[in-house]
């Protein structure tokens, strides 16, 4: 995949813009798709209508096939950008590959320190798994990301893909990836909710 948000993030930086990165996998790098048609794009371009959040610029930080791990190996890179906001969408492809939950609950952690340290809020995108992969860990894995909002005051998307995920009309032919219909139903979402985070913000 050739990646395009490293030179998003310089030029939020040259502009000076307060920034959001979102800090994601294939779903937020837009697989499949257009840089344009993936949600953070959709998002910024919502944030940037609104007189009240023109000034946000969105980095797409989405790398296909990327785990918690390759985020949290990321994430310092990403940092030096000094985004304000660091939305994290992260946690899919270790569900499909049915990794410890441990390890996904310690890199998300480790992530929001990183965060946090930086002296950027944090946010946390939630994940749910298809029934096929059982029912225990499905439901482990989806328990862990309102868990883990709750135990560390984090504002959170309680499901990144809810209304898309499994329909057909809005997933490409794998129905894991959403189509630029979905993408935009995606954006639709997210903007709403990060709307209200943003006024919230000092």
């Amino acid at each position: 995949m050739r990646m395009r948000w490293p030179a998003l993030l310089l030029l939020a930086v040259l502009l000076r813009a307060e920034s959001i990165v979102f800090l994601g996998d294939s779903l937020t790098a837009g697989y499949g798709l257009s840089a344009e048609e993936a949600y953070p794009a959709l998002v910024g371009a919502a944030l940037t209508a609104d007189p009240a959040t023109a000034r946000w610029t969105v980095v797409n930080g989405g790398v296909s096939g990327d785990t918690s791990a390759g985020g949290l190996r990321r994430i310092d890179w990403l940092l030096r950008g000094k985004p304000r906001v660091v939305v994290i969408a992260l946690g899919a492809n270790d569900g499909l590959r049915a990794l410890p939950i441990a390890e996904l609950e310690a890199n998300l952690r480790s992530i929001v320190a990183k965060v946090r340290t930086a002296g950027a809020v944090a946010m946390l995108a939630g994940m749910r798994l298809p029934g096929n992969l059982g029912p225990a860990y499905a439901g482990e894995f989806s328990a862990l990301y309102p868990r883990l909002a709750a135990e560390l005051q984090l504002p959170l998307l309680p499901f990144l893909l809810e209304g898309v995920a499994m329909d057909p009309r809005l997933n490409q032919p794998d129905q894991i990836h959403p189509n630029a219909e979905g993408q935009r139903a995606v954006a639709l979402r997210v903007a709403a909710w990060l709307k209200p985070q943003l006024a919230a913000l000092p």
